[in-house]
């Protein structure tokens, strides 16, 4: 099967600058309107192709229950080590970048936790009900994938991302990860932020190259506990421990005026912020993280165990939050909050982590 392609970053990219008299309109609504015209699977459009290369590693993507993984798995073919010659060219650039990777993964032990929660502060995202969830264990991502990390990707395979627009927001031409803020815009000073304008179709390649995958959301959540349980965020309930910034959201009047207490008026560089109980950084604020399930707000209460999500649907889940969220507008920097987007929307709020089964061979 062939792989579709993926639109031009020139059909430019969507900036999160708001409408503030659409802010309360969109409380829940957050996901983009498809406006791709390349091949899907089911619900969503095609991913980018490319040439290919990938880091000293071998393998594909792992299995996953959910149809969802299907995309995946055309990927793990696509950017397999076969698929190319140029393994040990990029093994040389690992070594010789002069940039601190970032891409390093922890062992997430497999336990029980209470998934979601039964004080749902936004109800309609379908937090609840809390229900008991088995979980194996599984390695994750320490931090959001970083500018750096990307660009790897982008110059090893010449993987072209793709866009979407959404109403509510400004949409700036020529926008991309690249160029966050437009065409004058660039990450110089940013290869060690969260990579934003990622599709979730983006994050599987990227993911797929780097013989990893994206996390589930059960995965996600548990991850993002720390350890804990029916606790508000990755530490505990308390918003500023000892007086100080745990995380990267908006401070102040939103969205008139954005204090920047925890010193960021946008993304953060990923090893910002004490981690949690697990070593994670940033599982709360700063970008939203892709997941790989479909979105439902319909859970049963019975205990289940490595659960999927729905086989099917329009949007995928994210979780985690933003730079973009106050508690006025948008309380989903906790554990238990989520919300979704269409998986060819793109945002300069919106970035991954990518999760594994097994410990990828080059990190070892």
């Amino acid at each position: 099967m062939a792989a579709p392609t993926a639109r031009s970053p020139d059909a430019g990219g969507l900036i999160l600058y708001l409408y503030p008299a659409l802010i309360a309109l969109s409380l829940g609504l957050n996901h983009a309107h498809e406006i791709t015209d390349v091949p899907r699977p089911r619900s969503g459009c095609g991913c980018g192709s490319g040439s290919t290369s990938r880091p000293e590693a071998a393998g594909s993507l792992p299995e996953a229950a959910s149809d969802s993984i299907s995309l995946a798995k055309q990927a793990a073919v696509k950017y397999s080590r076969e698929a190319n010659v140029e393994a040990q060219k990029i093994a040389q650039d690992h070594r010789s970048h002069s940039k601190p990777r970032t891409n390093q993964m922890v062992l997430i032990p497999g336990g029980v936790f209470t998934m979601g929660t039964n004080d749902p502060k936004i109800p309609q995202d379908g937090e609840g009900p809390a229900r008991k969830a088995h979980i194996k264990q599984f390695y994750m991502d320490v931090y959001e994938v970083t500018n750096a990390e990307f660009e790897r990707f982008i110059k090893s395979t010449d993987y072209i991302t793709e866009v979407a627009a959404a109403p509510w927001w400004l949409p700036v031409k020529e926008a991309s990860w690249k160029h966050p803020e437009g065409p004058d815009s660039n990450i110089t000073k940013r290869m060690d932020h969260p990579v934003v304008h990622i599709s979730w179709h983006n994050a599987v390649a990227y993911c797929a190259w780097a013989d990893k995958r994206l996390p589930t959301e059960t995965e996600w959540e548990y991850a993002c506990r720390g350890g804990l349980e029916n606790r508000l965020f990755p530490w505990g309930n308390n918003l500023h421990p000892k007086d100080q910034h745990y995380m990267n959201i908006w401070q102040g009047d939103f969205p008139h005026h954005n204090t920047e207490d925890d010193g960021y008026a946008n993304t953060a560089p990923v090893t910002s912020f004490p981690p949690n109980g697990y070593g994670l950084f940033n599982m709360a604020g700063n970008v939203w993280e892709w997941t790989l399930d479909w979105w439902t707000i319909h859970h049963t209460a019975d205990e289940v165990e490595n659960p999927t999500g729905p086989a099917s649907g329009k949007d995928k889940v994210k979780k985690g939050g933003s730079y973009m969220c106050h508690e006025s507008y948008c309380y989903r920097y906790r554990c238990a909050a989520r919300s979704q987007n269409t998986p060819d929307s793109s945002a300069s709020n919106l970035g991954f982590r990518c999760a594994a089964d097994q410990l990828p061979d080059y990190l070892k």
